[in-house]
């Protein structure tokens, strides 16, 4: 194995437990809800917490990465996953909950800090495969936490002496949000084997040491291109941050701030994080029940590793913009495919479904559902509701997933490959192309602050689309929630097809110039 592939392995370990920790709270977050009795705003909160973290992380991560070198930066971001993941299994009630996730949040903005470092150990024509292997160690990430969550939702439900003991059946989410701490101790010790990245040594005077470590990386006559054309970079790129601020907001850096806006805010806007960290939510509103849902989660997991697979094969050979506008064609048509199957659902719970319920529930709540025997309801949002009116919201949240199994009349298999085929025309476009794009298109003297800047725009929408969620599931509906995610993604293949220029197979030197001049 290559120096460069090794590093680069060790790098993008802090993908896999971003996506860990992003999806793992999909299985934790019903049973919270229930026992810290938390109403859908604080849900809300309680999932899309990690991405304010990120959000504060993300305003200084670049100046930090740039000040103290893109290793130092993640070793620390690997003890606070350490740290959040701790605190949030043994989080006792929701305030520290929502800290510890905080905590954790703050270290997502591994996600800029190692697509820069795997970039400048990388070759031009390299680059776009290496960058994106950090991305399939976030799908592994996604895959692995679905995996065991289903697992300890099995353990939870048997009847295993050890089980009880170790208080898996009662705690079963503590033990979900737990296991990140396995993958973050092993990182956090892994990063201390990596050098520093060569470009940064350059750039703070360090070129015995940039000289030692691209002589790991490359052949003699690639180092001796690469210390040129580095040289001739860092010769006009050693100023003081206050004059890299102002370099980034001149005119000079409008159209690569404009092409990083566009696409870290049409990541985000398609809702792919909703899929991501409520996928057994979402499952469970097309009645399937809540066991299967888990199982369903499991499906997305797989299809994401594959299509990463195939956008790693393919970055470099047809280049970044016909990824993203294949892979918006195809979230379009997977939103499309949603919303109708949702639009076409009804709800009714006949007397057979009532005395199932009737032995879950209590007797006196479940007396109040024969009011609505064999009535039809067309609309997700009139049934819960009236479902929370006759149950009580807490015996309802408890109980949603078999009492939605039991009424729900709807083509679920349509909703399974409506989300699959999101997931999987993510996994092939928005998902590693973005972060590709992020380490190309800004100069090397800025780029930490520059990503810093489209980072945080990115995750404020990402914050905010999962924040809304559980809110607009329960108000609008599904089938207007996946409506508007359609919408979003189709504007954004519109102007991803006017604007975005091609990067592949470019220096990030020859980059930097062609951009200023655009």
């Amino acid at each position: 194995m290559s120096k460069t592939l090794q590093y680069t392995f060790i790098v993008s370990l802090g993908g896999f437990i971003f996506g860990f920790d992003a999806s793992v709270i999909s299985g934790a977050i019903g049973f919270i809800a229930n026992d810290f009795e938390l109403s859908a705003w604080q849900q809300g909160f309680v999932v899309s917490s990690p991405t304010l973290g990120g959000i504060i992380a993300t305003l200084t991560a670049g100046a930090i990465c740039d000040a103290f070198g893109r290793r130092k930066t993640l070793i620390i971001i690997a003890f606070l996953y350490l740290l959040s993941a701790f605190a949030s299994a043994f989080a006792t009630d929701f305030t520290m909950l929502v800290v510890a996730r905080m905590l954790g949040g703050m270290a997502f903005c591994s996600l800029m800090i190692a697509p820069i470092y795997i970039a400048e150990i990388s070759t031009p024509e390299n680059r776009g495969k290496m960058v994106s292997i950090n991305q399939l160690n976030i799908v592994l990430g996604f895959s692995v936490s679905y995996f065991t969550n289903y697992y300890f939702l099995q353990l939870s439900q048997s009847d295993l002496v050890w089980v009880s003991d170790w208080g898996i059946n009662d705690n079963v989410w503590r033990w979900m949000l737990g296991m990140e701490m396995v993958p973050a101790l092993l990182w956090f010790v892994l990063l201390f084997t990596i050098p520093r990245s060569p470009r940064w040594l350059l750039l703070k005077g360090y070129i015995k040491e940039a000289e030692l470590v691209l002589a790991k990386l490359f052949s003699k006559e690639v180092v001796a291109a690469e210390i040129k054309a580095l040289e001739a970079s860092v010769e006009t790129h050693t100023e003081s941050l206050k004059v890299r601020l102002g370099f980034l907001f001149s005119k000079r850096m409008r159209f690569p701030i404009l092409i990083g806006l566009l696409v870290g805010i049409s990541q985000q806007v398609t809702g792919i994080n909703v899929v991501f960290f409520y996928a057994p939510t979402i499952f469970e509103q097309s009645g399937v029940g809540t066991n299967a849902a888990f199982m369903q989660a499991i499906w997305i997991g797989i299809v994401n590793i594959v299509f990463t697979i195939i956008a790693m094969a393919t970055i470099d050979k047809f280049g970044r913009k016909p990824l993203l506008l294949i892979g918006l064609s195809g979230v379009v048509i997977s939103m499309i495919l949603c919303t109708w199957g949702f639009k076409q659902a009804t709800y009714s719970l006949d007397s057979q479904s009532i005395a199932s319920l009737s032995q879950q529930i209590d007797a006196p709540s479940a007396s109040a559902l024969a009011n609505i025997q064999d009535q039809v309801f067309d609309s997700d949002v009139n049934f819960k509701n009236e479902m929370t009116e006759l149950l009580g919201e807490q015996v309802f949240n408890n109980h949603q997933g078999e009492i939605l199994k039991l009424a729900t009349k709807m083509n679920a298999t349509l909703i399974l490959i409506g989300i699959i085929g999101f997931v999987a025309s993510f996994a092939m476009s928005l998902g590693p192309v973005m972060w590709v794009l992020f380490s190309e298109i800004f100069p090397n003297h800025v780029r930490g602050i520059a990503i810093s800047l489209v980072g945080v725009a990115n995750s404020a929408v990402s914050f905010l689309v999962q924040l809304v969620f559980p809110w607009e599931l329960a108000t609008f509906g599904a089938a207007i929630t996946f409506l508007v995610y359609g919408i979003m993604a189709f504007i954004g293949l519109v102007l991803v097809f006017k604007f975005l220029p091609e990067t592949k197979g470019k220096s990030l030197e020859e980059l930097e110039s062609s951009l200023a001049k655009a």
